[in-house]
């Protein structure tokens, strides 16, 4: 299998890294906002309902939940057709390449829980964020790394990714075996038929993409009633979706998916994400808060354990033989490609969601978010920014 070429790379770092730009922009006016005299439309606006009703059947929920529900969704089936491709042909193709970036990822998710849970133990309400600072923001991350221009390694970078999408893997299973409500067994056997006919049209090789969408909508619905995170179903749709069309013919249904997809996940759903989750209030915070166990506790899990975790499992995994450093990669540019792992923001902001209650802790969590992923880039970016060579890798 041929692995992705160079050029498709530096093409998916430079949208990746300019929608992280955005990112920035959008979460500071959130927080601008909520801190301001407008802080109180700010949060009306997100508490506007939106309903669909067909008969007897309705959803009716905030735009906040319809931001965090329907259109990460869309995000999640970007991160599906980015995962099936680097399976079939890209980076997690070839194992030789993939060891070290998984080991790391095992690690970013390991240590961070660990760190969290030992600061949350005894707390049943603070337990249920532990998965919170397990995640990377590759938009963010990566955004750093176009800062520092090319100086930058391509192995470093590719690195960077491909742990990226690993944490994205991670955070799905998360996503799906911890974090579901009550379930309707209904609602659950409906979703199964959807997904039934999505691998039976895969089978087929139907290449029609707007029938794999059609299904996809229908799954999204049963998924959203079933008590399961709604945003599976756009993985789902995404793993269905053919890399190749019928005929055999050089056309990637998949590939035109995902081009088609990237300029509005990067420079739509994810800015209006941050927006609609960023907009944390200081109002009567003091340094103090941020040491109350589920701030610190992700604070702590992005900016250390992030770091520690990846980097000490990408060690060992090289230590042990499993792997080898990317070329013209040192382990010092290596341990700041760690450190830029603590930045958590749309993910750690997007599980956060799921796993508190928005009215109870929902401003501590995202404290502890917006600290660590911003602790993080600062001392990736000047850590990298010391080890880097002075001319281009």
């Amino acid at each position: 299998m041929s692995l992705m070429p160079l050029h498709a790379i530096h093409r998916f770092l430079r949208l990746e890294s300019s929608g992280g730009i955005l990112l920035v922009l959008a979460g500071a006016f959130a927080m601008l906002l909520a801190n301001s005299p407008l802080a109180g439309y700010y949060g009306r606006l997100l508490d506007v309902p939106l309903a669909v009703h067909l008969g007897g059947f309705a959803i009716a929920k905030p735009l906040l939940l319809r931001i965090n529900d329907g259109l990460m969704a869309i995000f999640f089936l970007l991160i599906g057709l980015e995962v099936k491709r680097e399976i079939i042909e890209g980076e997690l193709a070839d194992r030789a390449r993939i060891a070290l970036p998984a080991f790391g990822a095992l690690g970013g998710m390991l240590v961070p829980a660990m760190i969290y849970a030992s600061l949350n133990w005894g707390d049943s309400t603070g337990l249920r964020g532990w998965a919170i600072p397990s995640a990377t923001d590759i938009a963010f991350a990566l955004g750093v790394l176009q800062v520092l221009g090319n100086r930058v390694p391509v192995g470093l970078k590719v690195f960077l990714l491909t742990l990226a999408i690993m944490d994205d893997l991670g955070a799905i299973v998360i996503i799906a075996v911890f974090y579901a409500s009550k379930l309707s067994m209904v609602s659950l056997l409906l979703a199964a038929i959807a997904v039934a006919i999505l691998v039976a049209l895969n089978v087929k090789r139907v290449s029609r993409v707007p029938l794999y969408f059609a299904v996809g909508l229908v799954l999204w619905v049963c998924v959203l009633k079933s008590g399961v995170h709604a945003t599976l179903a756009g993985v789902a749709t995404a793993l269905a979706i053919p890399m190749r069309d019928s005929l055999g013919a050089s056309r990637s249904p998949l590939r035109e998916v995902e081009h088609a997809l990237h300029p509005w996940v990067a420079f739509g759903i994810l800015p209006l994400f941050a927006f609609a989750n960023a907009g944390v209030s200081l109002a009567g915070l003091t340094p103090a808060t941020l040491l109350e166990p589920i701030p610190l506790g992700i604070a702590l899990g992005l900016f250390v354990g992030k770091q520690v975790g990846v980097f000490l499992f990408a060690w060992l995994a090289a230590a042990l033989g499993f792997a080898r450093l990317p070329t013209g990669v040192t382990w010092s540019q290596l341990y700041g490609a760690a450190i830029l792992c603590g930045i958590g923001f749309t993910m750690s902001m997007f599980i956060g969601s799921l796993a508190f209650d928005q009215a109870a802790v929902d401003v501590n969590d995202r404290l502890g978010i917006l600290v660590g992923s911003l602790v993080s880039a600062v001392a990736g970016y000047l850590f990298l920014k010391a080890v880097l060579p002075a001319t281009p890798a």
